[in-house]
């Protein structure tokens, strides 16, 4: 039996999508030595138009199970975490 996945919201005040993602990228790292919870799949998105998220993390697939550590929208080849 799986267990249940929820999203926990945090509002946070910046002034566009791009402080917000920088935002994200600090805090992911101190999160991740929690092991529930997935930082490569961090979104950001504004409070009144949640449905339109914005990916933090490139996260793509890599060789040997490993993923992207690079920025979602990253120029250039990825780059294991």
């Amino acid at each position: 039996m799986s267990a249940d996945r929820f999203v926990v919201h945090l509002p946070v005040r910046v002034r566009d999508v791009a402080a917000a993602k920088r935002f994200a990228r600090t805090v992911t790292p101190a999160l991740s030595s929690f092991g529930n919870i997935e930082t490569a799949g961090t979104t950001v998105s504004a409070e009144d138009k949640q449905g339109v998220r914005h990916w933090v993390c490139c996260d793509q697939p890599l060789d040997g199970g490993r993923r992207c550590a690079r920025d979602a929208d990253h120029d250039g080849p990825c780059r294991p975490r």
